[in-house]
């Protein structure tokens, strides 16, 4: 449990210094349109999986390329602010939720009251 709190806080933090890194350090215009969704920590503190989002139309790919070509300087400012035994490996993800949520809203705005008539009536 005490672990869990821990790499819970330890996420937060690093959420939050990766969003300024993005804001302040960062020219890449590719990172710069990016969003820190979540961080996730293994419970060992070793591995930070860190979610972001776009809204601007660069490929998914191209983005993850920039996080990873960037991550020894994202890990060095990083390393900078929090206090932990070992710097965490950081690995970038792509957040789909947000395109999935758009998708099921899509979904949603075209049913229509026919759809839900049972046809056994």
């Amino acid at each position: 449990m005490k672990t869990h709190l821990r790499a819970n806080r330890v996420a937060e933090l690093i959420q939050r210094k990766i969003a300024g890194i993005l804001i302040k350090k960062i020219s890449d215009p590719r990172l710069c349109s990016a969003t820190i969704t979540a961080v996730k920590m293994t419970a060992d503190l070793k591995i930070a999986k860190i979610y972001f989002t776009t809204s601007e139309n660069f490929k998914k790919k191209e983005i993850l390329k920039a996080f990873n070509k960037a991550s020894g300087f994202i890990k060095r400012n990083l390393a900078k602010h929090i206090e932990t035994r070992y710097m965490p490996e950081l690995r970038f993800y792509y957040d789909e939720t947000f395109e999935y949520s758009r998708h099921i809203e899509k979904i949603l705005k075209n049913l229509t009251p026919e759809t839900y008539k049972n046809d056994d009536t």
